[in-house]
């Protein structure tokens, strides 16, 4: 039974505490051999049979007059750098659950961990156990060694020569020094427990910061065992999760985002990020990138810094994107070839042929006036321009990319990362599953591995599931244009007197082709998200059984698979539009059809290039805002309906682990998320930026917000992630990479094939009529001329389809988008001459532009150094410093260890000789 006299006991412990004269450590060795039994002391009592005791480390305090809005101990002291949330089970696998906690909590005392658990009955829910940990000293030192987490040992004294022109001007979007530089820079190197004094500590308790500190114990939590279950040893936090031992690990957050602590111990770090970063009002300011680092981690920092300079980068490309637009907009004047389609004398008496089987009609060519004239601000001498600078953009973004991440690396002690990361980050499902040995060649030391036969079983089956569903992402698109084709009768049929035109603004807008595109688009990005929503967890289960070897390896795989699928699921609409449609459709007499059943589609006589531009719009959009949904409502819907009991709390009875408890876990693969919607982003603005000029823009203004809204999300809504290192963005640097080297050659298809830009350049200089240059003609000239009576009685259109002004005594011909010889002629229905000069110069743009920018950015990579020269001096004047501070104080070691020999040396013989003097006395 507890006693009053152990009470007392507990009060003249803390009140040592209060004085100075006693540590966390003692507090916990006698709290534990003051409250509980031998048997239980190294243990912690779950069931809490006996009721008048409190659980291990539960002391008895008024609630009143100590806030557990707290990032510390009961002792105010030691710090809080993980907590383990669980309920209680009375069923049988309850008891299963019980048992491997106990174990696992055993082990991990064992390993030097202190604990303190929250009672059910002081939680808001009165159901969840909150067990706290804590990392002593020792433990720290040990595994900061172990990780060869690098620790100042000198003030950093090379001047910074890093002056920015006229900084005057870029004032306004500068932050505070001390939010941007949170802590000097010093001169580090990894941690060594014997070699403790020869860095700078001046505190024990703070010299590794808190997003450190929750690393180190993450990679204890995860390796810590917990038995063994059918002969296989189980180890890991990871593990427990999933099969129901505790419903969460985190870390604690150090305040509400909010206000600043009331603990002066605490950095209110979160509260600062909130304010400065996490703000939308905060748009144009720089973000504190140190201090991102700092509260979460050198991963997350990353990011952060590629999606601020992916943001600043776009600035430039938007801005050249906007003139091109407005470059279209401005040259509408010059516009010959929609203004002959506009016109009722050439356009209105131009009759084209039915653009489907039975259920359309003859119509006249001026009736996609409006649409001629929209694809002008897009398909003119700028697309091109803006072609070729966005090839060249991609590279100087990517380089300069390098660059900045070249300095970041130094900045952040990322040096030496890469061998670090695959030497200690080894998976602890590898290790648990993998129980073949064998000797490492390299270390001599026995180590886990997977035999080839298994691994060879398993990515065959992995390859398989991947092929399957891109072959389903291939079905739905054909299923997809199935319906463009099925339903593009239905909307000429029941627009045929166009009905719509009576609408205002929109109505001019409204056509078959339009309607067509406009449903398919939506279409398609239902399925996009709903075939996203299923791949994503057969991604992650197809790698997790294939056991990789390091969480490095484990996230490569995963993009690599993830990033395949999107890119197929994302942009097989656009190259079908952009490459596909309007090609392979024949002609009149001879209709080529899919299936033997539909009829291909016709692009309209002003190409298809403003329905590539309307269906990237569509998708692109569409993504990022259903993306900001994802991303920031529906986190913020799920903590506020979870902690809608707990807000109505006063402050001090709504602990710091109970208010993270109820945030979203952002979970492993929350990060990656992240990357691959700004790299699927950014294959948009790349791949088909030469038919929507303004996706740039569009990718900006997003970014701006995506910017803000990451950040409100995780410093508001998210549980604060486990900090990790990264020194890249990892395999996303390859596939950005890829999609750059795509984009060139996917723009120059698509200025040759689906704009109109060489048709009417080789018009232009080689078949305008008239001795000087001009376009007057050319959409007499693009069209070529069918005979009526040489439609097949399955094409020809049913009674009653065609507009009232069709009469076929008087109109025996149609037209159609081709260059073929008319009716009458010996090689009718042919292609001319004319057709063949137009393939070869697209071909021939096609090589020139390809070579004209791959040229220009190989040399640009070749110009840019990936390592400005200024960090490769400054990490080579680091090294030398650090061996030379080594150096000496080794020197200054051996020299203290000879002198204290000497010392004792001499103190033995002053000893001898004394003793041979008083022996010669007696």
């Amino acid at each position: 039974m507890c006693t009053k006299g152990n009470h007392e006991t507990l009060i003249e412990m803390k009140s040592s505490l209060d004085d100075g004269t006693g540590d966390g450590t003692t507090l916990l060795t006698a709290y534990r051999r003051t409250w509980l039994p031998d048997e239980e002391s190294n243990g912690l009592n779950h069931k809490n049979e006996n009721k008048d005791c409190p659980l291990p480390g539960n002391l008895e305090i008024d609630k009143q007059h100590q806030s557990k809005d707290s990032v510390f101990f009961r002792d105010g002291i030691r710090r809080i750098d993980c907590v383990l949330s669980y309920t209680d089970d009375t069923t049988k696998e309850g008891e299963k659950k019980m048992e491997r906690r106990k174990e696992f909590e055993n082990n991990l005392q064992k390993a030097g961990l202190e604990l303190e658990t929250e009672d059910k009955i002081e939680s808001e829910d009165g159901k969840t156990y909150y067990l706290k940990i804590h990392t002593p000293w020792d433990v720290l030192a040990t595994y900061a060694e172990v990780l060869k987490i690098k620790v100042p040992f000198k003030e950093n004294d090379i001047p910074s020569k890093r002056e920015i022109p006229v900084a005057w001007l870029f004032k306004p979007f500068r932050l505070s020094d001390e939010v941007m530089n949170p802590e000097p820079d010093y001169f580090t190197a990894p941690f060594e427990k014997n070699k403790s004094d020869f860095f700078l500590i001046d505190n024990k308790e703070t010299l590794f910061p808190p997003s450190t500190r929750n690393r180190i114990v993450y990679y204890i939590l995860s390796r810590c065992p917990y038995g063994t279950e059918d002969g296989k040893k189980k180890l890991g936090i990871k593990r427990l999760i999933n099969n129901g031992s505790y419903t969460a690990s985190y870390a604690l957050h150090d305040c509400r985002y909010w206000k600043r602590a009331k603990d002066p111990n605490c950095e209110s770090e979160r509260y600062t990020l909130y304010c400065e970063w996490a703000r939308l009002s905060r748009f144009y300011k720089e973000q504190p990138l140190n201090l991102i680092r700092r509260y979460y981690g050198e991963k997350i920092g990353i990011y952060f810094a590629w999606l601020g300079f992916y943001t600043e980068m776009l600035f430039y490309a938007a801005i050249v994107g906007l003139i091109c637009f407005i470059y279209g907009a401005l040259t509408f004047s010059d516009n010959v070839w929609s203004e002959e389609i506009c016109n009722d004398d050439i356009g209105g008496q131009i009759v084209m042929c039915p653009l489907c089987d039975k259920k359309c009609g003859y119509w006249k060519l001026n009736t996609t006036c409006e649409s001629s004239k929209q694809s002008h601000l897009f398909d003119n001498v700028g697309t091109v321009f803006f072609a070729i600078f966005m090839g060249i953009w991609v590279t100087l973004f990517l380089e300069f990319w390098k660059r900045r991440q070249a300095r970041l690396e130094y900045e952040w002690d990322l040096v030496d990362f890469e061998e670090e990361q695959q030497q200690l980050q080894l998976r602890p499902e590898y290790e648990s599953k993998c129980t073949k040995r064998k000797t490492n060649p390299i270390t001599q030391e026995s180590e886990p591995y997977m035999p080839i036969s298994s691994k060879c079983a398993r990515f065959c089956l992995s390859g398989a599931t991947v092929i399957f569903w891109i072959a389903l992402i291939v079905a739905c698109i054909i299923a997809v244009i199935v319906y463009r084709l099925a339903v593009y009768a239905a909307f000429a049929s029941i627009m045929k007197d166009n009905p719509a035109q009576n609408l205002q603004l929109v109505g001019s807008l409204i056509t078959p082709q339009m309607a067509t595109s406009v449903t398919a688009s939506c279409l398609n990005f239902v399925i996009i998200m709903i075939l996203n929503f299923l791949y994503e967890r057969v991604a992650i289960w197809i790698t997790d059984m294939e056991i990789p070897k390091t969480h490095l390896e484990y996230e490569n795989r995963l993009t690599m698979k993830m990033f395949l699928f999107q890119f197929v699921n994302y942009y097989s609409s656009c190259f079908y539009v952009a490459f596909f449609k309007g090609k392979f459709v024949g002609y009149p007499g001879d209709y080529t059809y899919m299936f033997g059943r539909w009829r291909n589609e016709e692009c309209d006589p002003g190409g298809c290039l403003i329905e590539l531009s309307t269906q990237l719009l569509i998708v692109m959009a569409g993504k990022q805002i259903w993306g900001n949904i994802q991303e920031a409502l529906v986190p913020w819907l799920w903590n506020w309906w979870g902690s809608r009991k707990a807000r109505s709390h006063p402050e001090s009875l709504y602990s710091r682990w109970e208010q993270d408890h109820d945030l979203q876990c952002m979970g492993q693969l929350g990060l990656f998320y992240e990357y691959l919607e700004m790299v699927i982003q950014f294959g948009f603005i790349t791949l088909f930026v030469a038919s929507f000029p303004l996706a740039p823009l569009l990718a900006l203004l997003n970014n701006i917000l995506e910017v803000r809204v990451d950040a409100w999300k995780f410093t508001t809504q998210f549980r604060r992630p486990v900090a990790a290192k990264a020194h890249s963005i990892g395999a996303w640097q390859e596939i950005l990479n890829g999609v750059a080297i795509l984009s060139v050659v996917t723009n120059a298809f698509i200025v040759a094939f689906t704009s109109d830009m060489i048709p009417r350049l080789v018009y232009f200089y080689a078949y305008h009529p008239g001795n000087e240059p001009s376009m007057g003609g050319y959409i007499n000239n693009s069209l070529s001329i069918f005979n009526i009576t040489d439609f097949k009685s399955e094409n020809r259109p049913d009674d009653g389809e065609s507009p009232d002004w069709f009469n076929t005594s008087f109109i025996t011909t149609c037209r159609y988008r081709d260059y073929r010889y008319p009716p009458g002629h010996e090689k009718q229905y042919t292609h001319t001459m004319h057709f063949w000069h137009i393939l070869a110069a697209k071909m021939a743009f096609i090589i020139i532009m390809e070579h004209v920018v791959f040229v220009v950015k190989f040399f640009v990579a070749w110009m840019i150094p990936d390592v400005p020269s200024e960090v490769k001096a400054r990490i080579k004047r680091e090294r030398f410093l650090t061996q030379e501070y080594l150096h000496e104080y080794e020197i200054q070691k051996l020299k203290a260890q000879l002198e204290e020999q000497g010392n004792h040396i001499q103190s033995a013989i002053a000893e001898a000789q004394k003793h041979e003097v008083f022996s010669e006395v007696m």
